[in-house]
């Protein structure tokens, strides 16, 4: 549930000038080494040119396969983390059920979709004070032909009331708030903690998974989350998930511990479930 810049260079002493490019002449079998590609030179207005067959190049050749991505940009799509917005909404919904009930068939697994996308289009009480979004993680397309309708000015349940014509599709969904729905209550009369946000419904596509998408998630959350005025963030973990514990401590998050026979609130699923409480601090 998640790639660097190459660095290109080349030799500083076969630097051309940009009227005149340096040609290189890579070998034609997989056997021989950078070291044997050759450039030669040739005399123009004056000055030598580096022309092949003469000069060896000992190890700095330039790189082009990043421009894989430009070429293929259907195998090497770029992750885009932002809030959700309508066109996602049955997508979201479908990432959610999939992920976590995907042992349901036809016709439960219809019904918790159809559920959870009513969910979202009507929103959830949301007390004063407190903020609460959906973020997803989108396969992202080109940005000089997007089309959008509606504004950013409005939201229909949790969802920007903005739509795009031309989108790429949800492969991972998380939601943060500042409720406190599921922290500890404080004083005698249980007041609601403030300055903790809280992470929610993680979830990734099954075919996406270990691309570091949950990882954008996390950082865009706690992003968000800083925005808000937050101090600090928290989340329950399935204690038997050991990959999603080992994602969260990556993180920076750290284990609670929870005082014995304490009843500290925990979300809603089967009883025999054991959530860990986890915490991190925001700087």
């Amino acid at each position: 549930m998640r790639t660097g810049a190459l660095r290109l260079s080349s030799a500083p002493s076969l630097s051309p000038s940009p009227s005149l490019p340096l040609a290189i002449s890579l070998p034609k079998t997989c056997s021989d080494s950078p070291s044997k590609v050759k450039i030669s030179q040739k005399r123009q207005g004056g000055r030598l040119v580096p022309r092949p067959s003469e000069i060896g190049i000992s190890s700095q050749v330039v790189c082009m396969a990043s421009q894989a991505v430009d070429l293929f940009p259907s195998i090497c799509p770029e992750i885009v983390v932002r809030d959700a917005r309508v066109e996602d909404c049955w997508e979201v919904a479908d990432t959610h059920c999939s992920s976590f009930f995907p042992n349901y068939t036809f016709p439960v697994d219809l019904a918790l979709r159809i559920d959870r996308f009513v969910a979202l289009l009507s929103g959830f009480t949301v007390p004063p004070g407190c903020m609460r979004t959906c973020l997803v993680a989108v396969q992202s397309v080109s940005r000089n032909d997007d089309i959008f309708f509606g504004s950013n000015d409005f939201k229909i349940g949790l969802l920007e009331g903005k739509f795009n014509l031309k989108k790429g599709p949800v492969a991972g969904i998380l939601t943060v708030d500042t409720m406190a729905d599921y922290l500890p209550r404080k004083g005698p009369f249980r007041q609601r903690r403030t300055g903790i946000a809280y992470i929610s419904n993680v979830a990734v596509r099954k075919a996406d998974r270990r691309k570091g998408i949950a990882t954008l998630l996390l950082a865009k959350a706690e992003s968000r989350a800083r925005s808000w005025g937050c101090r600090s963030i928290a989340l329950h973990c399935d204690a038997n998930n050991a990959a999603a514990t080992r994602l969260y401590k990556g993180r920076g998050f750290k284990v609670i511990n929870v005082p014995e026979n304490a009843r500290w609130p925990q979300p809603k699923a089967s009883p025999d479930l054991h959530f860990y409480l986890m915490m991190k601090h925001l700087a």
